[in-house]
């Protein structure tokens, strides 16, 4: 039985082009914000079958300098299927993010979804509808962060595992980030003069 090939991934900037020239395919703007999970902003919609729509903020939790390329790099070391993802448009913007899983393997075009198969990457142009961008803070604080339904949009990658590749070179387990806490708290209380 031959073995299966490695997956090679283009250099980043090589598969943002195709991005944006898919972008630019379907009408929709090559001037693209990249966002994380926690620019998200789920709220809840009973005119909606699902009874969530889907917004965007910027202002409460910054992107970070190079959320494309670095969520890239950091997907590359998977062995599952990466989507370029256009949640929608919003002043003449497309609002992208990178996910990563296996569960995007089964996704064609009769989901949406573009397979460059051997790059093991996807490109989802969705819609292009506009999304509105939030900018009051309470609605950003009352968003819908459980029960709502699973979507694609939750194999994106949060903003602490950028954190953490910062600060320690790789994500941390679980049990390290216990630790993390504990030790954050034991100094808060040390300097406390307790």
């Amino acid at each position: 039985m031959p073995d299966n090939p490695k997956i090679e991934r283009p250099f980043f900037f090589d598969a943002l082009d195709e991005w944006k020239k898919i972008l630019g395919e379907h009408g929709l703007p090559s001037d693209t914000v990249w966002v994380l999970d926690e620019n998200l902003v789920f709220e809840n919609d009973p005119s909606r079958p699902n009874g969530v729509k889907l917004g965007f903020q910027t202002q409460f939790s910054a992107t970070p300098p190079e959320l494309a390329e670095r969520a890239y790099a950091f997907f590359s070391e998977f062995e599952a299927r990466m989507v370029f993802y256009c949640l929608g448009t919003s002043n003449s913007r497309s609002i992208c993010m990178i996910l990563c899983d296996p569960v995007f393997e089964s996704r064609d075009a009769n989901d949406g979804f573009i397979r460059k198969d051997e790059w093991l990457i996807s490109f989802h142009p969705g819609p292009g509808k506009e999304i509105e961008e939030i900018s009051d803070e309470q609605r950003w604080k009352d968003r819908v962060l459980r029960g709502r339904p699973l979507s694609d949009l939750d194999f994106c990658m949060p903003v602490n595992v950028l954190r953490e590749l910062d600060a320690h070179g790789r994500p941390l387990s679980n049990y390290e980030r216990f630790g993390v806490k504990v030790l954050d708290a034991y100094q808060r209380w040390g300097k406390s003069g307790r």
